[in-house]
């Protein structure tokens, strides 16, 4: 196979890499370009572990079309460090969201999202790098983190330049709701399109985009019991940096133990 034949292998996932970059750019414009724009220290931590993590995929995806295995692996080890970083700086931002709401009291609607897709995000990288062997499997699982930048960012881009989704007024307040719905219904459409591309490896982005839709039934469940205050005060309370601190070192030392050699199949020095 030419090289061209073999990065052509891999066109959906260089497409996915790149959509997901420009709707990141688009989520963030007015935050940083708009006629409002303000941005903060925790937005520019959230873009800049958002593009290292897009970057790293984007360059292990280039290693394996172009056959280079060994930088491959070698490029991989720095995921022991950047994946607790993005995990670690995802915790500390919904903490910080958190507490801006219970600060405003305005509360927070998108705590169930952020908490639990840190969670989902921590649970892909730990699985790509325990289901490292099958190398499909560890791909799709990495490439599917891309899916949760998408639906997040595909929210704030849709409210910020469709006018259908543009927030107007109080009376217009539902179409956060819709915005939400449509990312959803766009991300899942994404994921089960790779998954028929591969039944066997492909579930990790069918996974990825499920994540919204069952976050949000999760919200609605807590809702009904009136728990989502409580959890808001709860998330809100915490400390940033020592959520940062025991996000980062968890992750890390899940990572690490993936990696370390066993009695079974030593690694060479």
């Amino acid at each position: 196979m030419t090289r061209i034949g073999q990065y052509h292998r891999y066109t959906f996932e260089f497409a996915l890499i790149a959509a997901v970059a420009l709707i990141t750019v688009l989520g963030f414009w007015d935050i940083y370009v708009g006629p409002k724009a303000n941005a903060q220290p925790h937005h520019h931590l959230h873009i800049a572990t958002a593009f290292m993590w897009m970057g790293l995929v984007l360059i292990q995806l280039l290693f394996i079309a172009g056959g280079n295995r060994e930088m491959h692996r070698r490029i991989g080890l720095a995921i022991l460090v950047a994946g607790p970083l993005l995990v670690g700086t995802t915790a500390a931002l919904s903490v910080f969201s958190a507490y801006k709401g219970v600060v405003s009291g305005e509360g927070d609607f998108l705590i169930i999202q952020n908490v639990m897709i840190t969670v989902e995000l921590g649970l892909l990288i730990f699985l790509a790098f325990l289901l490292k062997r099958s190398r499909k499997l560890h791909a799709s699982l990495l490439m599917s983190t891309t899916i949760l930048f998408m639906g997040v960012a595909l929210f704030f881009a849709l409210i910020s330049f469709v006018p259908q989704f543009k927030i107007e007024g109080p009376e217009t307040f539902y179409r956060f709701q819709t915005a939400a719905t449509t990312g959803q219904a766009i991300c899942f459409v994404v994921g089960l399109l790779f998954f028929l591309r591969d039944r066997r490896n492909g579930w990790p982005f069918l996974f990825a985009a499920a994540c919204f839709p069952a976050n949000e039934a999760i919200r609605s469940l807590l809702a009904r019991f009136d728990l989502i205050d409580p959890l808001t005060r709860i998330v809100g309370s915490a400390n940033q940096s020592l959520t940062f601190i025991a996000t980062f070192a968890l992750l890390f030392s899940l990572l690490a133990v993936t990696v370390l050699p066993t009695g079974r199949q030593p690694q060479p020095a």
